[in-house]
Formats: structure tokens, sequence, C-alpha cells
């Protein structure tokens, strides 16, 4: 019989139990520490172009390259967490992260840094799938939302405290120690799941690692996010170094497309995406991927650059949005379960696009508060499609396919957001350009230091550029709608969780329950 205790617990979080509480508990130690590290880092980057004497268009990889080497890792979590286990796997991604870090401490040049932020991205890749498959398994099908949602609460407080730890540490220490502060909290994360997590979490028949499918897919997203990046600094899209990247990365999806659907067992299993609703969700989810983590870019940009913030100051005016996200999270994780992720996620959808679209018109002299308004709002629209789109996904599996959907969704997450942060700094870049060009006396790049007159002169015209890529935002926003109606109208025609193995599709390759 539980006990009293067990029982208020369990009331507390949602009918959860303490096992999954504790599984979530460990899982999120992980989680924040990734997502604290992207929202602080792109705080610094006006920081780290200075002194490291990169422009936009070098030092916008920071934050790129780590998004793009977390879509190249993520296809292979499903696999490697079914080999191994989630507790080692898990073990070692944040040791690989930490590593990543320190090392991130010690770049002289943008180059290096560039290249260690790839490094700590493959630690950082594993995670976020890897800790969403031990809280989904943990959970099951009926109470995913409510647990989902209680790693995302924390998790999406990174938003509020990322760019305020990173302001601070900006302000009044060196930008090495933005990466240091990864340090301890990785430790402290490895030693909660050595304590806590059950050595074959997660463990089941892997088969044979799909080599093929991982060479062919993995430089085809790189080619594709570099060729994107490659546009404005190239001179146009018309250039041999940016179209052939890119069309290069397509034609490796596509043979990777094609090789998937031949082999018993491929690297990312897209047999899932036959089912309407977890196609639909899955299209949300990376649309939502560049909604998110695009403007995640932009928004700091444009209170340093423009409007003359601290980082520091930066971080305390886009805190907002997390809060939005934070309080919104319980309710969307309980109404998921209730009613269904469909009537959730498009509800969330539309007003993170209608809260986005303001954003199109800021000017130099934009009020903050109305600037905190929109930021609090569009963060009630991403609590309640981000993680509610994932668990309407969920939902539809059985917990032994949850590793390999896992990987699909979070690979197109950070495809998504790996795009968005691409194209939304290139559209930024020639906006400015053009902002600058046509300022008197106005030389260099959007980023470098100028007079305080100089700076005056212009911050009209750099609004609008700024203007100009938030309208580009909110489109993706917009785009996302669509997806999710038809993830509604997917529940609405068969609102019970199924397998996604039919009578008159092929049986869907069945990993042990964990």
């Amino acid at each position: 019989m539980a006990s009293p205790i067990n029982r208020d617990v369990e009331r507390l979080s949602g009918g959860l139990d303490r096992s999954t509480l504790v599984v979530a508990g460990v899982a999120t130690l992980g989680l924040i520490m990734a997502v604290l590290d992207t929202t602080i880092v792109n705080v610094a980057l006006d920081t780290l172009s200075r002194e490291l004497h990169a422009p936009l268009s070098t030092i916008q990889w920071v934050s790129t390259g780590y998004l793009l080497s977390l879509a190249s890792v993520i296809p292979l979590s499903g696999w490697i967490t079914e080999r191994f286990g989630s507790k080692r796997t898990w073990i070692a991604s944040i040791a690989l992260f930490a590593a990543g870090s320190a090392l991130c401490a010690l770049a002289t040049s943008a180059g290096e840094l560039i290249a260690f932020r790839v490094l700590q991205g493959f630690g950082g890749g594993m995670l976020v799938p890897v800790g969403f498959t031990l809280v989904a398994q943990s959970a099951g099908p009926r109470r995913v939302g409510r647990a989902l949602a209680l790693v995302g609460v924390p998790i999406l407080l990174g938003p509020i405290f990322g760019p305020i730890i990173g302001g601070l540490i900006v302000d009044s220490a060196a930008w090495q120690w933005i990466f240091v502060v990864n340090v301890p909290v990785a430790v402290l994360a490895i030693l909660a799941a050595a304590r806590s997590l059950q050595p074959d979490a997660g463990r089941a028949d892997a088969g044979v690692l799909d080599w093929l499918g991982a060479v062919l897919l993995c430089p085809g997203l790189a080619g594709i996010v570099f060729g994107l990046s490659e546009i404005e600094s190239s001179g146009g899209i018309g250039q041999p170094k940016a179209f052939a990247p890119i069309l290069a990365g397509f034609a490796l999806v596509a043979l990777f497309v094609r090789h998937s659907l031949r082999v018993a067992r491929p690297l990312i299993e897209l047999r899932l995406f036959r089912a309407r609703g977890f196609r639909a969700a899955a299209i949300t989810t990376f649309l939502l991927g560049a909604a998110l983590l695009g403007p995640l870019l932009i928004f700091p940009l444009y209170y340093q650059v423009d409007r003359g913030q601290s980082a520091l100051d930066a971080g305390l005016l886009l805190a907002p949005q997390g809060v939005g996200a934070a309080l919104m999270l319980p309710l969307s994780g309980r109404l998921t379960d209730r009613i269904g992720g469909g009537p959730v996620v498009v509800a969330g959808v539309s007003i993170l696009a209608l809260a986005t679209v303001p954003f199109a018109f800021v000017s130099d002299h934009t009020p903050y508060t109305l600037l905190g308004c929109m930021l609090f709002v569009r963060g009630l629209g991403l609590g309640a499609s981000i993680q509610p789109s994932t668990a309407a996904a969920y939902a539809l599996l059985d917990s032994s396919q949850v590793p390999r959907a896992n990987a699909a969704l979070n690979t197109l997450r950070q495809i998504g957001g790996s795009i968005g942060t691409a194209l939304l700094a290139v559209i930024l870049q020639h906006e400015s350009r053009a902002a600058l060009s046509s300022a008197r006396g106005a030389t260099g790049g959007l980023l470098d230091p100028l007079p305080a007159r100089e700076r005056e002169q212009i911050s009209g015209a750099v609004a609008t550029a700024f203007g100009h890529t938030f309208m580009w935002a909110a489109a993706l926003a917009l785009l996302a709608v669509v997806p999710a109606v038809a993830l509604l109208r997917a529940e609405r025609a068969d609102p019970r969780p199924t397998s996604l193995a039919g009578p008159a599709e092929p049986e869907l390759p069945q990993a042990a329950a964990a």
C-alpha cells in the first residue's frame, strides 16, 4: 500500500509515481545544462565577436555549429541507447559535453571555439533524446504528457536564467566562464545518474548500426545548413559555395530516405511517418525548432546592438518569454493527457505566431514594456506547443518504439533549429548590410563597435533590419499552424493510441521493452 507521503507526491506531481519523478529529476539536471549553455552563448555573441575579432557571418557559427553537431549525432541516439543502455549513454554524453565545454574555455580564436563547440554538441546532442527516452519509457503513454511537462518546466527556465547568467558573466568576468560553469553541473549530473538510474534502462536488441544511413544523413544535414549560412557571405544563393552544398545535402538526404525504406533496421525509422498523426507531430516539431532557436539568436542582438543594452540587461529583457513558457507547461501537459495534443498544439502555435508578428514592426524606440508583454505571450505559445507536440507523437507508440521515434523527433527539432538559426542570421546580415550602407559614414559590420553618435544615426535603419528578420521568424511560426491542424484532425479521426504497425503495413521492428 502506498504511504501517505507517496500519495502526496503523486498528487502534487500530477499522478506520476516516485520512480518516474526520480528519473525526471536526473534527466532534468543534464538537460537544463545543455539548454542553459545555448542561451548563455547567444547573449555573449556580441562580446565574442569583439574579443575574437570575428564578424557576424563567422561568430554565428558558434551557435549554428553547435546546433548542427546536435542534429548530426541525434540520429545515432536510438541505436546507441538500445545497444549500451540509457544509463551508460547518458553518463558518457554528459562527460563529452563537459570536456567540450572545458576546451571551449581554452579557445584562442573563433575557429578553435567553433570546432570545440561542435565537439561539445556531440555530447549535448545525446542528452535531449536519451533524457526524453528515460522519462517517456518510465511514465508510459498515458502519462507522458505530464512527465514531459514536468521535465520541461525547469528546461524552459533556461531562457530565463541563461541570458541573465550569461549577462552577469560577460559583464563581470571573462567570456571563458560561460563554458566553465558547465563543468561542476556536469559532475553533479553524472553522480546523480550513477546513483539513481537502472543499469539496463533502455537496453534492447539494437541490431547492427546502419553505417550507410549515418554516412548519408549526417553529411547531408551539414551540407544543407552550411550552404544556407554561406548565402550572404558568398554573394547569393547563385554562387557555387552556397548552392553546391545545399544541392549535395538534399541529394544525400534523398538517398538516405530511399535507403532507410529498404532496410530492416534503419538509422531513423521512417516507417513511423506512415501514421498521419505522427507525421503531423513530426513536421510541427521541425518548424517549432526553427521558430524557437532561430529567434533566440536574434532577440539578444536586437537589444544589444540596436538598443545599446548590456549583456545582463538583454538577458533580463528576455526573461518574460521563459516565464510564460514555464507557467504554461504544467497546464499544457495535463490538457495533452486529457484531450490530446492536437487542440493544445493548435492553440499554442497560433499564440506563438500572433505574438511574433508585432516584432516585425519594432523600431529603435519601441517601449520595453510592450516588447516584454509580447515575449511573455510568445512564451505561453511555446509552452503550449513544443512539449505537447512531442507528447502527442509518443502517445501513438509502444514503449519499445520510443528510442527510435525519439531520435527522429529530436533530429527534426535540431535540424529545424539549425536551419532557422542559419536562415535568420543570413537575413539579418543581408538587411543590416543594406542599413549600414545607407547610413552616411557607417562602415564595417553590424557587430563592429561604433562611436555613440554614429550608432545613434543608424539605429533606426538597424531596427528596420531586425524587424524584417523578425518577419521571417513570424512566418516560420505561421507555417507550423498547418501541420498542427493536421495533427488535430488525425487525433479526431482516431483518438485512441495505436501501434504504428497496422495490418496493411509491414510490421515495424520491435525492440524488447526496457
